[in-house]
């Protein structure tokens, strides 16, 4: 089926678009794990929607206040004012990722699918977070496959990651298109590391492509981006 606009009305009066991308994740985990991946492999979903934790310190302490007789002569060190206090705002951005799992030395993370989310793209921290993230993944030859269906905001993370990874290509999706779907892979035979990327534009009204997905150096599984969106569709009744 085409692919819907899941952030702007009419459909997205009628859906929640955070409830198809869960969907969305766990028709690609439930393909991988039932067609595709070898017996030592197991694709899990990771849902979070992004929120603050904040620890208190004190619940960890025992007794709350520190006694004052230390025994036996030892003094107290009270260490100086800090040189720098400043407020801090750490947010964690929505998470809709598929990690594919290769058990037979683990769990080790062979390959992850991000499906991306407004929260991902809405200022730069944001999408910076995300591209250190994705480039973090593949320096550990991590595969990583990014969807990105989301029209409610601007942004090209496939450029961005590029950037921050200092490479320099031109592809149909830096031309100003804002949805698209890549796969990339780091390929550690020659010297030096190299990326490598296959990347299709999206378009709302157009059927999505099938990408590879790559678990080992000399295996991809293909990975069916219209089938498991048809799926995910019909999982949250829409048509």
């Amino acid at each position: 089926m085409p692919l819907l606009d899941h952030f702007h009305p009419p459909l997205r009066l009628r859906r929640h678009w955070e409830s198809f991308h869960s969907a969305w994740a766990e028709a690609i985990a439930l393909q991988l794990n039932q067609n595709l991946l070898p017996p030592d492999y197991v694709a899990e979903v990771h849902v979070k929607l992004g929120s603050r934790v904040e620890i208190d310190v004190g619940t960890f302490e025992e007794g709350g206040q520190p006694s004052e007789d230390v025994g036996g002569g030892v003094a107290i060190w009270a260490p100086p004012k800090p040189t720098l206090e400043a407020p801090l705002t750490f947010s964690q951005p929505d998470l809709f990722e598929v990690q594919v799992l290769d058990e037979s030395e683990g769990p080790r993370v062979v390959a992850a699918i991000e499906l991306i989310s407004p929260a991902n793209k809405d200022r730069a921290s944001h999408r910076r977070m995300f591209s250190v993230k994705c480039g973090s993944y593949l320096q550990q030859n991590i595969s990583v496959l990014i969807v990105d269906v989301v029209t409610e905001r601007s942004g090209n993370l496939h450029a961005e990651l590029l950037e921050l990874l200092e490479v320099k290509a031109q592809t149909q999706c830096q031309a100003g298109n804002d949805l698209y779907a890549a796969s990339y892979r780091t390929v550690t035979s020659s010297d030096p590391l190299r990326l490598q990327a296959w990347v299709e534009p999206l378009a709302v009204g157009e059927s999505l492509p099938k990408l590879p997905l790559w678990i080992a150096a000399d295996l991809s599984m293909p990975i069916d981006l219209e089938e498991t969106y048809r799926a995910a569709c019909q999982a949250r009744r829409i048509t």
